[in-house]
Parts: C-alpha cells; structure tokens; sequence
C-alpha cells in the first residue's frame, strides 16, 4: 500500500511538472490561429473574387464580402473554355503518372534496399546525382526526343517523361530500410521469391509512404506548366494550368473574376486528394524523414 501511494504521488508530481502552462497555451492557439488566417487570406480572397461580379471585384476599397453569391463566373469559365475537357486532361495525366511513379520507385526502391548486387549503393548515389540536374538542363534533348517519336501534342509527351522519379526512389528506399528483415526471411522459408515477396510483404506495410509519395507526386503533376506548355499546341490536349492561361489571353483582357473561378476549380481536386489521404500523408512523411 505505501508503495502503490509513493508511485502514485510520483506519477502526480511528474504530471504537474510537465503540464503546460495554460497562459503559454493560450498564446500558441492565438499565434497559430492568426497564422493560419494569414496562410489562408489568398484562398479566401479567391473564393471572395471567384462570386463576385466584376464591377464589384474591382471596387476600391475593396468589399470584403460579396453582397450576394453569384456562379455565373464558374459557369462562364466552363463555357468561354472548354474548362472541364482541361480538367479531365489534368486527371488523366496526374493519375497515370502518379501510377508509374509509385510502380517504378517502389521497384526501384526495393532493389535498393533489399537486394544485393555489385554497385549497389554506386548506382543509387548516381542515381540520386541525376536530382541535381535542373529540369531546364534536360528541357531541349527531352524535346528533341519527343518530337523524333512524334508524340508532340499527345499524352504520351505528358506521362511518359514522368513515370520514373528519383526522389520518391529514395524516399520509399528509407521506408523499406524500416521493415524487419525477418519478415522477409520467414517468407523466404514459405517458399516466397523476391516478386512475391514485394507484392505481399513490403507494399502491404508501405500504404502511408505510398500514400504520402502519390500525394506529392499528384500534386506536382497537377500543378505543371513549364512541360505542357512546351509539347502541347492545340486546345484537345491542355491541362489546367493552360486552360488558365487561355482563360486570361485568348480573350484580349482578364476577367479577374472568372480566372479566379477557374482557379478554384483547379485547387479543389488536390485539396480533396489531400483531406482523403491526410492521414497516410502525414505518417509516411515522418517515417520516412526520421527513420532509415
């Protein structure tokens, strides 16, 4: 009994020694709140220009509410554009890329990390070399290349450049560094070869790196415009960030509140993408940077 009370008192001064201060406390939630509103005005003064008319968009000093919500901005990006052709172009291009990234790096990544071959760690210090390399170095000869196959103006020329990517090999090799060996030998001794043991073993136990790395890698791929815009000539094969372009130039002035529209309906896919996998994000973002 005397000891159960001196282990408890212990526990209670340990608890009261480490309990935050609820004034520290206080100032760190107005401090991040008012971060956040600040990290955020951008999207919200968006959405706030996205419902307005625009005259009313215009109006100095500004209103910072709308006085009434109004779509016919969205509905005009929809229609001056053929927006919604761009925006399955740019689901297309991202999920394909995204599939060939996460299959070539997580083979990639398996290699390198559980195989054991001569240059091994040669090899891949090499191939982490090739990220030093600008994508503007690389720009002219890729183009070269594309136009002597003919796929200039073809998704080919937006996916295929993209399905290998030597920063989510390296970030799903430190995962893989992570799992047991001893997994992998009592699969071994299942009878299980290298194949098999990828497929059952290693990429079961990966779902949050899988999922932060396709997160990323969606994300990059929504967002690009260097690349489109140089392989792609007509309207049939423009992405997202094309069609926002060609909504500000083709029609001889800028519509602030229609690109601010069309602006929107571009974020609102990754924003879904991320609150979906938020989660696995998160995890594999910290496993993968602390452990390996």
């Amino acid at each position: 009994m005397v000891s159960d009370s001196m282990g408890s008192d212990t526990r209670n001064r340990r608890e009261r020694m480490y309990a935050p201060d609820p004034v520290v406390t206080m100032i760190t939630t107005i401090l991040l709140l008012l971060l956040a509103l600040l990290v955020s005005f951008p999207f919200l003064w968006m959405l706030r220009t996205s419902l307005m008319p625009e005259t009313e968009a215009l109006k100095f000093p500004p209103n910072w509410i709308p006085s009434s919500i109004n779509l016919t901005n969205y509905m005009k990006a929809l229609t001056v554009q053929p927006f919604a052709r761009y925006i399955a172009n740019s689901l297309l291009v991202a999920l394909l890329t995204v599939f060939g990234q996460l299959l070539f790096s997580s083979m990639g990544a398996y290699a390198f990390s559980r195989l054991h071959f001569p240059g091994r760690d040669k090899i891949f210090l090499l191939y982490l070399a090739t990220m030093m390399i600008p994508f503007q170095v690389t720009l002219v000869p890729l183009f070269v290349m594309i136009s002597r196959v003919r796929w200039v103006d073809t998704y080919a020329a937006l996916i295929v450049p993209g399905l290998a990517s030597a920063y989510f090999t390296f970030l799903l090799r430190q995962f893989f560094l992570t799992i047991p060996t001893e997994l992998e030998d009592a699969a071994r001794i299942d009878g299980a070869g290298y194949f098999r043991t990828f497929v059952t073993i290693i990429l079961p136990l990966s779902t949050a790196a899988l999922a932060s790395c396709g997160l990323l890698a969606f994300m990059q791929n929504w967002t690009s415009f260097l690349w489109p815009l140089i392989v792609i000539r007509t309207r049939e094969f423009r992405t997202v960030p094309l069609g926002l372009i060609a909504l500000r130039q083709e029609q001889g002035y800028i519509d602030f509140p229609q690109l601010m529209a069309g602006s929107a309906m571009a974020i609102l896919p990754i924003m879904l993408v991320f609150i979906l996998l938020q989660r696995y994000f998160v995890s594999g973002i910290a496993m993968t940077g602390l452990k390996g």
